[in-house]
């Protein structure tokens, strides 16, 4: 094989791999509890340090405006 092809075919073989495992590490198996939560909640505590770095921190709405939209939304719908 080609050495290019070669390098090719492993490279989309470790990203098919990878894929496969984080699909396979974070599906929701049942309520019940799990020897793979420990990892699904590292792999979903990474993500959100990931969110947060780039995105900067979630900002949540303050109790008077959350208040204000509330009673908009009544007033919208009787």
């Amino acid at each position: 094989m080609n050495a290019k092809t070669d390098k090719l075919v492993r490279r989309t073989t470790m990203v098919a791999t990878v894929t496969a495992a984080y699909f396979l590490l974070t599906a929701d198996y049942g309520p019940e509890p799990s020897v793979l939560d420990p990892i699904k909640n590292g792999i979903h505590s990474a993500e959100r340090s990931v969110k947060k770095f780039f995105f900067g921190p979630e900002k949540e709405p303050d109790k008077s405006e959350a208040e204000k939209l509330a009673s908009n939304g009544a007033k919208d719908h009787p």
